[in-house]
Protein backbone atom coordinates (compact mmCIF):
# COMPACT_ATOMS: atom_id res chain seq x y z
CA UNK A 1 0.00 0.00 0.00
CA UNK A 2 1.65 3.34 -1.06
CA UNK A 3 1.98 6.25 1.34
CA UNK A 4 1.03 9.60 0.31
CA UNK A 5 4.23 11.82 -0.09
CA UNK A 6 3.08 14.04 2.71
CA UNK A 7 1.06 14.42 6.00
CA UNK A 8 -0.32 17.77 6.64
CA UNK A 9 -2.17 18.27 10.38
CA UNK A 10 -4.19 20.94 10.13
CA UNK A 11 -4.32 21.92 13.69
CA UNK A 12 -1.97 24.92 14.14
CA UNK A 13 -1.97 26.86 17.46
CA UNK A 14 -0.97 30.55 16.93
CA UNK A 15 1.37 30.64 20.18
CA UNK A 16 3.72 28.22 18.89
CA UNK A 17 5.93 28.31 15.82
CA UNK A 18 4.91 26.19 12.58
CA UNK A 19 7.38 23.70 11.29
CA UNK A 20 7.65 21.72 8.20
CA UNK A 21 9.53 18.34 8.53
CA UNK A 22 11.16 16.84 5.47
CA UNK A 23 13.25 13.60 5.41
CA UNK A 24 15.17 13.36 2.30
CA UNK A 25 15.30 9.76 1.27
CA UNK A 26 18.52 9.54 -0.95
CA UNK A 27 18.71 6.67 -2.63
CA UNK A 28 22.12 6.42 -2.92
CA UNK A 29 23.18 6.41 0.93
CA UNK A 30 24.67 3.58 1.84
CA UNK A 31 23.22 3.81 5.64
CA UNK A 32 19.69 4.38 4.23
CA UNK A 33 16.81 4.32 6.98
CA UNK A 34 13.52 2.91 5.99
CA UNK A 35 12.04 6.24 5.57
CA UNK A 36 8.37 6.17 7.16
CA UNK A 37 10.40 5.45 10.07
CA UNK A 38 13.17 7.93 10.03
CA UNK A 39 10.28 10.70 8.97
CA UNK A 40 8.59 9.41 12.31
CA UNK A 41 11.45 9.70 14.57
CA UNK A 42 12.29 13.33 12.87
CA UNK A 43 8.46 14.16 13.65
CA UNK A 44 8.85 13.13 17.23
CA UNK A 45 12.09 15.20 17.60
CA UNK A 46 10.05 18.33 16.81
CA UNK A 47 7.57 17.46 19.24
CA UNK A 48 10.04 17.54 21.55
CA UNK A 49 10.01 21.02 21.48
CA UNK A 50 7.23 22.73 23.27
CA UNK A 51 6.98 26.14 20.80
CA UNK A 52 7.15 23.88 17.62
CA UNK A 53 3.72 23.17 16.21
CA UNK A 54 4.31 20.40 13.41
CA UNK A 55 2.03 21.42 10.71
CA UNK A 56 3.01 18.43 8.28
CA UNK A 57 5.54 16.21 7.46
CA UNK A 58 6.83 14.86 3.89
CA UNK A 59 9.40 12.15 2.34
CA UNK A 60 11.30 13.49 -0.58
CA UNK A 61 12.36 11.46 -2.38
CA UNK A 62 16.51 12.07 -4.03
CA UNK A 63 18.46 9.99 -6.77
CA UNK A 64 21.26 12.63 -5.36
CA UNK A 65 22.04 15.53 -3.28
CA UNK A 66 22.39 18.74 -5.12
CA UNK A 67 25.33 20.76 -4.13
CA UNK A 68 24.12 24.02 -3.28
CA UNK A 69 20.56 22.75 -3.02
CA UNK A 70 20.19 19.39 -1.85
CA UNK A 71 16.72 19.33 -4.07
CA UNK A 72 15.88 19.92 -7.69
CA UNK A 73 14.53 23.17 -8.74
CA UNK A 74 10.90 21.65 -9.46
CA UNK A 75 10.69 19.91 -5.91
CA UNK A 76 12.15 23.37 -3.93
CA UNK A 77 9.04 25.16 -5.93
CA UNK A 78 6.62 22.48 -5.07
CA UNK A 79 7.91 22.38 -1.22
CA UNK A 80 7.46 26.12 -0.87
CA UNK A 81 4.12 26.00 -2.39
CA UNK A 82 3.03 24.06 0.86
CA UNK A 83 4.86 26.05 3.07
CA UNK A 84 3.19 29.15 2.29
CA UNK A 85 -0.06 27.46 2.30
CA UNK A 86 0.16 26.34 5.93
CA UNK A 87 2.49 29.45 7.35
CA UNK A 88 5.63 27.56 8.22
CA UNK A 89 7.76 29.73 9.69
CA UNK A 90 10.51 26.73 9.98
CA UNK A 91 11.92 23.61 8.26
CA UNK A 92 13.53 21.20 9.83
CA UNK A 93 15.51 18.61 7.16
CA UNK A 94 15.98 15.36 9.16
CA UNK A 95 19.57 15.09 7.60
CA UNK A 96 22.88 16.94 7.49
CA UNK A 97 22.58 20.45 5.37
CA UNK A 98 25.52 22.05 4.46
CA UNK A 99 26.16 25.95 5.25
CA UNK A 100 25.25 26.94 1.61
CA UNK A 101 23.03 24.71 1.18
CA UNK A 102 20.58 26.29 4.29
CA UNK A 103 21.40 30.02 3.28
CA UNK A 104 20.21 29.02 -0.52
CA UNK A 105 17.06 27.37 0.69
CA UNK A 106 16.47 29.54 3.58
CA UNK A 107 16.67 32.51 0.91
CA UNK A 108 14.20 30.70 -1.73
CA UNK A 109 11.68 29.88 0.85
CA UNK A 110 11.87 32.60 2.90
CA UNK A 111 11.90 30.77 6.36
CA UNK A 112 13.91 29.85 8.89
CA UNK A 113 15.86 26.31 8.63
CA UNK A 114 17.45 23.95 10.88
CA UNK A 115 19.50 20.33 9.99
CA UNK A 116 19.34 17.60 12.38
CA UNK A 117 22.22 18.43 14.34
CA UNK A 118 20.66 21.81 14.55
CA UNK A 119 17.21 20.34 16.11
CA UNK A 120 19.39 18.53 18.62
CA UNK A 121 20.75 21.07 19.82
CA UNK A 122 17.82 23.08 20.49
CA UNK A 123 16.19 20.41 22.05
CA UNK A 124 19.16 19.59 24.35
CA UNK A 125 19.71 23.67 25.32
CA UNK A 126 15.27 23.23 26.38
CA UNK A 127 16.08 20.38 28.44
CA UNK A 128 19.38 20.09 30.71
CA UNK A 129 19.08 21.00 33.71
CA UNK A 130 22.46 21.35 35.27
CA UNK A 131 24.64 23.40 35.17
CA UNK A 132 27.55 21.37 33.55
CA UNK A 133 24.31 20.21 30.47
CA UNK A 134 24.20 23.74 30.31
CA UNK A 135 27.82 24.66 29.62
CA UNK A 136 27.82 21.60 27.24
CA UNK A 137 25.18 22.68 25.42
CA UNK A 138 26.51 25.88 24.42
CA UNK A 139 30.05 24.75 23.40
CA UNK A 140 28.50 22.43 21.47
CA UNK A 141 25.70 24.98 20.06
CA UNK A 142 28.80 27.47 19.87
CA UNK A 143 30.99 24.86 18.03
CA UNK A 144 28.29 24.32 15.69
CA UNK A 145 27.48 27.72 14.71
CA UNK A 146 31.39 28.75 13.75
CA UNK A 147 30.66 26.22 10.83
CA UNK A 148 27.60 28.10 10.03
CA UNK A 149 29.43 31.60 9.50
CA UNK A 150 28.62 31.68 5.83
CA UNK A 151 27.39 34.75 3.78
CA UNK A 152 24.17 35.21 5.50
CA UNK A 153 21.17 36.98 3.92
CA UNK A 154 20.15 40.82 5.74
CA UNK A 155 16.47 39.78 5.03
CA UNK A 156 16.54 36.25 7.08
CA UNK A 157 18.42 38.20 10.15
CA UNK A 158 15.49 38.68 12.42
CA UNK A 159 14.16 35.11 10.93
CA UNK A 160 17.30 33.09 11.55
CA UNK A 161 17.28 34.75 15.38
CA UNK A 162 13.74 33.53 15.80
CA UNK A 163 13.97 30.55 17.92
CA UNK A 164 16.83 29.78 20.09
CA UNK A 165 20.63 30.45 19.31
CA UNK A 166 21.17 28.35 15.88
CA UNK A 167 21.30 31.10 13.91
CA UNK A 168 23.88 33.24 11.51
CA UNK A 169 25.39 36.73 11.16
CA UNK A 170 25.69 38.99 8.53
CA UNK A 171 28.49 38.92 5.73
CA UNK A 172 30.72 41.97 7.24
CA UNK A 173 30.36 40.53 10.97
CA UNK A 174 31.75 36.81 10.28
CA UNK A 175 35.31 37.44 11.44
CA UNK A 176 33.88 39.63 14.47
CA UNK A 177 31.80 37.22 15.39
CA UNK A 178 34.49 34.07 14.78
CA UNK A 179 36.48 35.58 17.09
CA UNK A 180 33.69 36.40 19.88
CA UNK A 181 32.42 32.44 19.52
CA UNK A 182 35.84 31.65 19.97
CA UNK A 183 36.31 33.43 23.21
CA UNK A 184 33.02 32.69 24.60
CA UNK A 185 34.25 29.14 23.98
CA UNK A 186 37.35 29.63 26.05
CA UNK A 187 35.92 31.29 28.76
CA UNK A 188 32.91 28.12 28.55
CA UNK A 189 35.43 25.54 29.11
CA UNK A 190 37.12 27.35 31.73
CA UNK A 191 33.67 26.70 33.96
CA UNK A 192 33.37 23.54 32.93
CA UNK A 193 36.47 22.52 33.67
CA UNK A 194 34.89 24.21 37.45
CA UNK A 195 32.29 21.81 37.04
CA UNK A 196 33.87 18.65 35.93
CA UNK A 197 36.41 19.46 38.61
CA UNK A 198 33.57 19.51 41.56
CA UNK A 199 31.93 16.49 39.96
CA UNK A 200 35.41 14.42 40.22
CA UNK A 201 34.23 15.67 44.08
CA UNK A 202 31.75 14.08 44.27
CA UNK A 203 32.87 10.78 42.82
CA UNK A 204 35.61 10.68 45.12
CA UNK A 205 33.31 10.93 48.08
CA UNK A 206 31.30 7.57 46.46
CA UNK A 207 34.40 6.04 46.43
CA UNK A 208 34.51 6.35 50.13
CA UNK A 209 31.22 5.00 50.42
CA UNK A 210 32.07 2.53 47.52
CA UNK A 211 28.72 0.94 45.94
CA UNK A 212 28.66 -0.55 42.74
CA UNK A 213 27.32 1.86 39.76
CA UNK A 214 24.51 -0.04 37.45
CA UNK A 215 24.12 2.48 34.44
CA UNK A 216 20.86 2.28 32.38
CA UNK A 217 21.65 3.07 28.41
CA UNK A 218 20.07 2.84 25.51
CA UNK A 219 18.27 4.68 22.33
CA UNK A 220 16.17 7.40 23.41
CA UNK A 221 12.41 6.67 24.04
CA UNK A 222 13.33 3.29 24.72
CA UNK A 223 12.09 3.72 28.62
CA UNK A 224 14.73 4.45 30.49
CA UNK A 225 13.46 6.80 32.64
CA UNK A 226 10.07 4.82 32.99
CA UNK A 227 12.47 2.00 34.38
CA UNK A 228 14.01 3.98 36.56
CA UNK A 229 11.16 5.67 37.64
CA UNK A 230 9.72 2.24 38.98
CA UNK A 231 12.88 1.31 40.69
CA UNK A 232 13.77 4.25 42.55
CA UNK A 233 10.28 6.22 42.69
CA UNK A 234 12.37 9.26 41.48
CA UNK A 235 10.55 11.80 40.01
CA UNK A 236 12.51 11.87 36.55
CA UNK A 237 10.90 12.85 33.49
CA UNK A 238 9.77 10.08 31.64
CA UNK A 239 7.61 11.25 28.41
CA UNK A 240 6.87 9.76 25.30
CA UNK A 241 9.32 12.18 23.85
CA UNK A 242 12.80 11.82 22.08
CA UNK A 243 15.72 13.37 24.80
CA UNK A 244 13.07 13.88 27.55
CA UNK A 245 16.17 13.07 29.95
CA UNK A 246 19.72 14.60 29.42
CA UNK A 247 21.43 15.74 32.31
CA UNK A 248 22.01 12.06 34.57
CA UNK A 249 20.14 11.00 37.19
CA UNK A 250 22.07 8.80 39.95
CA UNK A 251 19.74 7.07 42.69
CA UNK A 252 20.41 4.75 45.25
CA UNK A 253 19.02 1.22 45.30
CA UNK A 254 18.70 -1.87 47.51
CA UNK A 255 18.40 -4.72 45.05
CA UNK A 256 16.53 -7.92 46.57
CA UNK A 257 18.82 -10.32 48.85
CA UNK A 258 22.03 -7.81 47.42
CA UNK A 259 24.10 -4.90 47.40
CA UNK A 260 22.96 -1.33 47.55
CA UNK A 261 23.89 -0.04 44.21
CA UNK A 262 23.49 3.60 42.95
CA UNK A 263 21.44 3.27 39.44
CA UNK A 264 22.58 6.51 36.96
CA UNK A 265 19.89 6.74 34.06
CA UNK A 266 21.63 8.76 31.13
CA UNK A 267 20.77 10.68 28.08
CA UNK A 268 19.30 8.35 25.08
CA UNK A 269 21.08 8.07 22.01
CA UNK A 270 20.04 8.41 18.43
CA UNK A 271 20.94 7.34 14.82
CA UNK A 272 23.72 9.51 13.49
CA UNK A 273 24.58 11.37 16.68
CA UNK A 274 26.84 14.29 15.32
CA UNK A 275 29.97 13.56 16.80
CA UNK A 276 30.30 17.02 18.21
CA UNK A 277 27.59 16.12 20.78
CA UNK A 278 28.78 13.14 21.43
CA UNK A 279 31.97 15.01 22.61
CA UNK A 280 30.20 17.72 23.98
CA UNK A 281 28.30 15.14 26.26
CA UNK A 282 31.07 12.76 27.48
CA UNK A 283 31.24 14.31 30.81
CA UNK A 284 27.44 13.95 31.05
CA UNK A 285 28.09 10.01 30.34
CA UNK A 286 30.79 9.51 32.46
CA UNK A 287 28.93 7.45 35.00
CA UNK A 288 28.57 4.76 32.25
CA UNK A 289 32.73 4.70 31.94
CA UNK A 290 33.05 4.26 35.75
CA UNK A 291 29.87 1.88 35.69
CA UNK A 292 30.15 -1.16 37.28
CA UNK A 293 27.34 -2.58 34.98
CA UNK A 294 26.20 -1.47 31.85
CA UNK A 295 22.22 -2.02 31.15
CA UNK A 296 21.11 -1.64 27.80
CA UNK A 297 17.53 -0.63 27.59
CA UNK A 298 16.22 -1.50 24.21
CA UNK A 299 12.56 -0.55 23.27
CA UNK A 300 11.54 -4.18 21.93
CA UNK A 301 8.08 -2.93 20.25
CA UNK A 302 9.82 -0.58 17.81
CA UNK A 303 10.28 -1.62 14.18
CA UNK A 304 13.94 -0.80 14.11
CA UNK A 305 14.78 -2.13 17.29
CA UNK A 306 18.01 -4.24 15.84
CA UNK A 307 19.26 -1.22 14.38
CA UNK A 308 18.69 1.20 17.03
CA UNK A 309 20.65 -1.21 19.02
CA UNK A 310 23.50 -1.30 16.86
CA UNK A 311 23.53 2.55 17.08
CA UNK A 312 24.03 2.12 20.83
CA UNK A 313 26.54 0.00 20.89
CA UNK A 314 28.70 1.72 18.07
CA UNK A 315 28.15 4.84 20.42
CA UNK A 316 29.06 3.22 23.60
CA UNK A 317 32.49 1.82 22.19
CA UNK A 318 33.21 5.21 20.94
CA UNK A 319 32.75 6.38 24.11
CA UNK A 320 35.68 4.15 25.38
CA UNK A 321 32.91 1.67 27.20
CA UNK A 322 34.94 -1.90 26.90
CA UNK A 323 32.58 -4.76 25.53
CA UNK A 324 34.21 -6.87 27.91
CA UNK A 325 32.51 -5.27 30.90
CA UNK A 326 29.63 -6.83 32.68
CA UNK A 327 26.40 -5.57 30.74
CA UNK A 328 22.56 -7.24 30.44
CA UNK A 329 20.05 -6.38 27.71
CA UNK A 330 16.63 -5.34 28.80
CA UNK A 331 14.09 -5.83 25.81
CA UNK A 332 11.75 -3.20 27.43
CA UNK A 333 7.83 -2.44 26.58
CA UNK A 334 6.17 -5.95 25.68
CA UNK A 335 3.26 -4.82 26.90
CA UNK A 336 2.69 -3.23 23.26
CA UNK A 337 4.02 -6.63 21.17
CA UNK A 338 0.96 -8.39 20.14
CA UNK A 339 0.67 -11.87 22.00
CA UNK A 340 2.19 -14.24 19.34
CA UNK A 341 5.05 -11.68 19.48
CA UNK A 342 5.51 -11.15 22.96
CA UNK A 343 5.92 -14.91 23.63
CA UNK A 344 8.23 -15.34 20.78
CA UNK A 345 10.11 -12.48 22.90
CA UNK A 346 9.63 -14.40 26.27
CA UNK A 347 10.96 -17.16 24.80
CA UNK A 348 14.51 -15.72 22.83
CA UNK A 349 15.13 -13.81 26.14
CA UNK A 350 15.09 -17.10 28.27
CA UNK A 351 17.47 -18.78 25.88
CA UNK A 352 20.04 -15.64 26.49
CA UNK A 353 20.93 -15.51 30.56
CA UNK A 354 21.81 -11.74 30.04
CA UNK A 355 18.95 -10.95 28.08
CA UNK A 356 15.50 -9.80 30.21
CA UNK A 357 12.17 -9.36 28.58
CA UNK A 358 10.09 -6.53 31.01
CA UNK A 359 7.80 -4.07 30.87
CA UNK A 360 8.34 -0.89 33.01
CA UNK A 361 5.20 -0.13 33.34
CA UNK A 362 3.43 -3.32 33.96
CA UNK A 363 6.38 -4.27 35.90
CA UNK A 364 6.63 -8.02 34.08
CA UNK A 365 9.93 -9.17 34.09
CA UNK A 366 11.71 -6.81 36.61
CA UNK A 367 12.34 -8.96 39.76
CA UNK A 368 14.10 -11.81 37.14
CA UNK A 369 16.54 -9.19 36.27
CA UNK A 370 17.21 -7.62 39.15
CA UNK A 371 17.49 -10.81 40.89
CA UNK A 372 20.53 -11.27 38.07
CA UNK A 373 22.19 -8.46 38.43
CA UNK A 374 22.33 -8.74 41.92
CA UNK A 375 24.00 -12.12 41.60
CA UNK A 376 26.15 -10.65 39.16
CA UNK A 377 27.21 -7.60 41.91
CA UNK A 378 27.82 -10.41 44.12
CA UNK A 379 30.53 -12.39 41.97
CA UNK A 380 32.79 -9.78 42.49
CA UNK A 381 33.01 -9.94 46.17
CA UNK A 382 34.59 -12.36 48.27
CA UNK A 383 34.58 -13.68 51.89
CA UNK A 384 37.50 -12.48 53.95
CA UNK A 385 37.90 -13.53 57.84
CA UNK A 386 39.39 -10.70 60.06
CA UNK A 387 40.15 -9.93 63.67
CA UNK A 388 39.86 -6.92 65.54
CA UNK A 389 41.06 -6.28 68.44
CA UNK A 390 38.61 -4.20 71.33
CA UNK A 391 41.08 -1.23 70.43
CA UNK A 392 39.39 -1.02 66.98
CA UNK A 393 36.20 0.23 66.85
CA UNK A 394 36.83 2.51 64.21
CA UNK A 395 37.59 -0.23 62.05
CA UNK A 396 34.80 -2.21 63.40
CA UNK A 397 32.28 0.30 62.96
CA UNK A 398 33.36 0.81 59.52
CA UNK A 399 32.86 -2.78 58.64
CA UNK A 400 28.85 -2.71 60.10
CA UNK A 401 28.43 0.56 58.36
CA UNK A 402 29.31 -0.86 54.68
CA UNK A 403 27.12 -3.61 55.78
CA UNK A 404 29.19 -6.51 54.44
CA UNK A 405 29.81 -8.11 57.97
CA UNK A 406 28.59 -12.03 57.26
CA UNK A 407 29.23 -12.96 60.89
CA UNK A 408 31.27 -12.24 64.15
CA UNK A 409 32.57 -13.94 67.08
CA UNK A 410 33.87 -12.17 70.43
CA UNK A 411 36.97 -13.53 71.61
CA UNK A 412 39.32 -12.95 74.78
CA UNK A 413 41.41 -10.22 72.88
CA UNK A 414 38.71 -9.25 70.41
CA UNK A 415 36.44 -9.84 67.57
CA UNK A 416 37.11 -12.80 65.04
CA UNK A 417 34.49 -10.92 62.03
CA UNK A 418 33.73 -13.13 58.37
CA UNK A 419 32.87 -10.17 55.37
CA UNK A 420 32.75 -10.48 51.96
CA UNK A 421 33.62 -7.14 50.11
CA UNK A 422 34.74 -6.02 47.05
CA UNK A 423 38.52 -4.94 45.87
CA UNK A 424 37.47 -1.41 46.39
CA UNK A 425 35.90 -1.72 50.02
CA UNK A 426 39.35 -3.71 50.77
CA UNK A 427 41.71 -1.76 49.82
CA UNK A 428 39.70 1.40 51.86
CA UNK A 429 39.92 -0.60 54.37
CA UNK A 430 43.55 -1.03 54.77
CA UNK A 431 43.75 2.62 54.13
CA UNK A 432 41.78 3.01 57.67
Amino acid sequence: MSRPPFQIDETTTPKHTNAWVIHPDIKSDPNRRLPDHALAEAVSLAHALPELKVAGSEIVPLKTVRAGMLFGSGKIKEIKERLEQHEVELVLIDGPVSPVQQRNLEKEWGVKLLDGTGLILEIFSDRAATREGVLQVEMAALTYQRTRLVRAWTHLERQRGGLGFVGGPGETQIEADRRAIDEQLVRLRRQLDKVVKTRALHRAARAKVPYPIVALVGYTNAGKSTLFNRLTGAEVMAKDMLFATLDPTMRRLQLPDGPEVILSDTVGFISDLPTELVAAFRATLEEVLAADIVVHVRDISHPETEEQAQDVREILASLGVDAARESFEVWNKIDLLPDDRRDAVRARAERDEKVFAISAITGEGIDGFLSTVATALQGALREADLHLGFDEGKKRAWLFSQDIVEHETQTDDGFDITVRWSPAQEAQFLRL
